[in-house]
């Protein structure tokens, strides 16, 4: 009997010293796949257990539970870990917890349910949320007009807004455009949804799906944006009282005289004091957008990520963890925003100073979150219509993919209480 209880009592005891917790380090040294990083720590969260996001220790590291499950899923996926003992993950937090180092310690609570607002028929390629999404293997569900109107967006923690123009002028590529088959074909699907949702104009239906998305937001939810989405979504907003801003090729009428005077700019979420391009001709919809007035070069095209500290502002430092302060610029129809344009109450998250050009921008609405990102794809320098698409095999570690997929965690992180 007593040498069943010493056996009993050495298991306890060694059982206590060899627990252990699995780090997924994010620095550029040890990681070798940064992207699938996140899928794995998603994956985790769906199993009913919490993680610890390390903000600014090792590119912003996540701390697992360890499992023979876990490690197996990292493998098979081709994500580094590393296995650390209770003591060695004690210490890393308390080195985290000192005021001396400008980290935190963020719990994820649970995995966010996830909507893409995109129109049947698109590829994951077309746009750069759905394509990390699927390479990250994490799940999301299409959503689009019909769903955003009947109020179905209430189902989701997060949403983002694919390459649309929510102004109603079919992304402004009328000009080089108007003759192709594709280009044809889509105004006429979006004349005909708009109709069957019972609105006379695609930009009276756009501007409904906008303000259905404003109070998706304002009621707390959490939305990312990219490329046209962002301005032209902004645009819909300060037109909201029913200001035409389409020309005849648009919606079949002349634009409303003055229009420009009669913008509202406190609907908007990101910018303000903005003009419009009037040329329907012209692939432009504002002067927020820095396309036009950029003065760079392909091989010296970067922006910086802004330091917050993380103990104090931990939910713009997760936004911004990275392996690298520096991340390569990209184009797209709306590449960068005007720093003028953009509102105090919002953050820069990233930027070219040098080019006076905000690309990463983060703000408040209400009770919820949104944070719009310049460019169309973080590997594909300049993409054009019918160009191929981007491999992420091949960028697996790619810096302006990671902002991305920080925006897909940050509604599962615990919630602080507010101090009274």
């Amino acid at each position: 009997m007593k040498k069943h209880i010493f056996i009993f009592i050495f298991f306890f005891i060694f059982c206590k010293v060899s627990a252990s917790v699995l780090l997924i380090p994010m620095d550029s040294e040890t990681q070798k796949n940064h992207l699938k990083a996140y899928g794995i720590t998603y994956w985790v969260l769906t199993k009913q257990q919490k993680v610890q996001w390390l903000l600014n220790y090792r590119g912003g590291s996540f701390l697992l539970p360890d499992s023979e499950s876990i490690r197996k899923e990292c493998q098979i996926r081709g994500v580094s870990f590393e296995i650390l003992s209770d003591g060695e993950a004690s210490s890393i937090l308390s080195e985290i917890a000192s005021p001396s180092k400008n980290q935190e310690a963020v719990i994820l609570e649970k995995a966010p349910k996830i909507a893409v607002y995109t129109p049947n028929g698109k590829l994951p390629w077309d746009d750069a949320v759905t394509m990390v999404l699927t390479y990250a293997e994490i799940p999301y569900d299409k959503v689009y007009d019909e769903e955003v109107l009947e109020d179905k967006l209430a189902l989701y923690d997060w949403l983002h807004l694919h390459h649309e123009d929510f102004t109603g002028q079919y992304g402004k590529f009328y000009g080089a455009y108007k003759a192709a088959p594709w280009y044809l074909e889509s105004k006429k699907e979006a004349e005909d949804l708009a109709n069957k949702l019972g609105y006379g104009k695609v930009s009276e239906e756009k501007r409904a799906v906008a303000l259905k998305i404003r109070n998706y937001v304002i009621g707390g939810g959490f939305m990312f944006a990219m490329c046209s989405a962002t301005d032209s979504f902004d645009i819909a907003l300060s037109a909201s009282d029913g200001v035409d801003i389409c020309e005849t090729m648009f919606d079949g009428d002349p634009s409303e005289a003055n229009y420009q005077s009669k913008l509202d700019y406190s609907r908007t979420f990101a910018f303000t004091d903005f003009t419009l391009e009037r040329n329907p001709l012209q692939y432009e919809f504002s002067s927020i957008d820095m396309t036009r007035k950029r003065n760079i070069g392909k091989e010296s095209d970067y922006f910086s990520l802004m330091d917050f500290s993380a103990k104090w502002d931990p939910i713009p430092t997760m936004l911004c963890q990275n392996h690298t302060s520096l991340v390569k610029g990209f184009m797209g129809q709306t590449t960068s925003f005007e720093r003028e344009a953009v509102k105090s109450t919002v953050l820069v998250l990233g930027e070219n100073k040098i080019n006076g050009e905000a690309r990463y921008i983060h703000g408040i609405k209400g009770k919820g979150f949104f944070t719009f990102y310049g460019g169309h794809d973080p590997e594909d320098y300049q993409h054009r219509v019918g160009d191929p698409k981007t491999e992420l095999e091949l960028h697996p570690t790619s810096p302006g993919y990671r902002l991305i997929l920080n925006n897909v965690l940050f509604p599962a992180a615990k919630k602080k209480k507010q101090k009274t």
